[in-house]
């Protein structure tokens, strides 16, 4: 006779499992229904089927243009967020637990913050009548202000600094599992600091940084707020396009759309990088 099932563990999941479905699931399904129907004049939306929608984002080199400037901008912001994030996070992994408390209370402060009101500061800090414009103007070292909003580069900046913290945490995470005998047994064999951390840290914080920089990667594709402000319209990415399909142009089946893909293409990215990853680690401790 089989044992009674237990149910408790599948009414304690039912209400998480129902709000994914609910604010996550059915958005997806929705969006990507709407993809499949034709855009009519005047902001309406056919009743036949078809794949007219994904075929002018294949064709369209405008497009091209701006998922290429989405993934690049990603891209440098993962690995601008990997050089700064990795320190820290060993740095913090070596401090007492006092200052180690006021040093995560320093990381996660910007994440108290709205992300919209950081992007405004950065907005403050890096217009041309700017704080930092001010300070190279006063000092001599440039005679016009330099450019830095609606810009690459100034969106760049502002994605750090708002996705460092992620990649801090998941590296700290996965530091606190080192063990630091290893690295003494290394130091007292003469290995110098550059190999300590090539050779022994590094490759045991491997699973930090690839989903540090798979959070960062994905937050920085599907980013809005900064560069809507900071890039302006200007300086198009796939989010601000988007935007403009479902509420400027009123064309909601494009917008689904290029929706449909953003999400795609992070994830066929985000796996493939898992897997490349994962492949590589294991060849390294085998």
């Amino acid at each position: 006779m089989n044992p009674q099932r237990n149910w408790l563990p599948y009414w304690l999941t039912a209400p998480g499992v129902l709000m994914a479905l609910a604010f996550v699931a059915l958005p997806l399904v929705i969006t990507l229904s709407l993809s499949l129907y034709p855009f009519l004049p005047g902001g309406g939306v056919g009743d036949q089927m078809t794949i007219a929608n994904y075929a002018d984002v294949a064709r369209d080199d405008y497009f091209h243009v701006i998922f290429a400037r989405t993934f690049g901008m990603a891209i440098l912001v993962t690995l601008i967020c990997i050089v700064i994030g990795v320190p820290e996070a060993y740095v913090l992994s070596r401090l007492s637990a006092r200052w180690r408390a006021v040093s995560i209370v320093i990381v996660l402060g910007p994440m108290l913050i709205s992300v919209v009101v950081r992007t405004l500061g950065w907005a403050v800090l890096l217009g041309n009548e700017g704080v930092i414009n001010k300070l190279l103007l006063g000092s001599g070292l440039v005679n016009e202000p330099v450019k830095m909003m609606f810009t690459f580069t100034g969106v760049v900046v502002a994605l750090v600094h708002v996705l460092v913290p992620f990649m801090v945490l998941a590296v700290w995470a996965s530091l606190q599992k080192l063990d630091a005998t290893t690295e003494q047994a290394a130091q007292s064999l003469g290995a110098g600091l550059t190999t300590v951390m090539r050779r022994i840290v590094f490759p045991q914080v491997i699973p930090g940084v690839l989903s540090g920089g798979l959070i960062v990667f994905a937050l920085a594709a599907s980013a809005f707020a900064t560069p809507a402000i900071i890039g302006g319209r200007r300086l198009k990415v796939v989010p601000t396009t988007i935007y403009d399909e479902f509420l400027g142009n009123l064309n909601w089946p494009l917008g689904a759309a290029l929706a449909v893909v953003l999400v795609v293409i992070v994830l066929v990215v985000s796996m493939g990088m898992n897997r490349f990853v994962e492949r590589r680690y294991k060849q390294v401790f085998q």
